[in-house]
């Protein structure tokens, strides 16, 4: 049986949630709980790769087991096992085919900023001096969605086979006092969201013009564009599936 378990984690004391040799990750805390539980091997596969210090409101992922299991006996005995930096939320059933990255049909993440010292923010959020012009930023955020083609936010030397990403949606947003960016596509390039980040407070901050995001882009050259801001503000917050991924009582609307 396949089953899909759908999780959230606080990434700072994690080297991302891929498993890797003498580094703490998610995906081997989440595989060594769940194998110590069903008392058999059990491998999982994520919708993603967060990288090191990189958090998650919510993420998927599906593994396999013959073994019979309450649903909800196996949760809670899961977040007793877990530490309380990763939270599992469901598990269900999917289709033996299902698959927790390849059959994702949209992501989304949000980037914290706070522009004014703020104790209770400091591993949460991105701590910059001085005004940020957030109706540029927006402007320059909105221009993003004209392209398919961010090689210019991609992580150097990735082996990926395309560089395309289709953006749905890509904004600021203003919280109380964290400064939010909301950003949503069918997939994401390494490092890309923090690039962009980087890029666009950096055209609030007037080193960039709204004219330089289309140069930057059309240059296809990540030392073009802005810096990578820190991990620590980013949160993957949603994975988006077909509906036809979930059993009839679990379906999204």
């Amino acid at each position: 049986m396949r089953y899909f378990i759908e999780l959230s984690y606080n990434g700072t004391s994690f080297h991302g949630w891929q498993k890797q040799p003498n580094a703490a990750s998610v995906q081997e805390s989440v595989e060594k709980a769940l194998s110590v539980l069903l008392r058999e091997s059990v491998t999982i596969m994520g919708a993603g790769r967060t990288d090191t210090g990189v958090h998650a409101k919510y993420i998927a992922a599906h593994f396999d087991t013959q073994i019979e299991f309450d649903v909800e006996k196996l949760v809670f005995k899961l977040n007793s096992f877990l530490p309380p930096t990763i939270a599992i939320k469901n598990i269900f059933s999917v289709a033996p085919d299902a698959h927790a990255r390849f059959d994702a049909i949209s992501r989304a993440y949000e980037y914290r900023i706070v522009t004014h010292k703020n104790p209770f923010e400091t591993a949460s959020a991105y701590y910059i001096t001085g005004n940020l012009d957030i109706a540029a930023m927006n402007s320059a955020a909105q221009q993003l969605l004209k392209y398919t083609n961010f090689k210019c936010f991609s992580k150097s030397k990735t082996d990926v086979k395309t560089y395309n990403c289709q953006l749905f949606y890509a904004f600021w947003e203003q919280q109380h006092e964290v400064l939010v960016f909301k950003i949503s596509a069918n997939r994401f390039l390494r490092n890309m969201v923090r690039a962009i980040v980087g890029t666009l407070i950096e055209v609030g901050q007037g080193k960039l013009k709204l004219s330089d995001i289309d140069r930057i882009l059309a240059s296809e050259n990540r030392s073009e564009a802005g810096y990578s801001v820190p991990a620590k503000g980013l949160y993957l917050t949603e994975v988006l599936y077909p509906k036809t991924i979930y059993p009839i009582n679990e379906r999204k609307e």
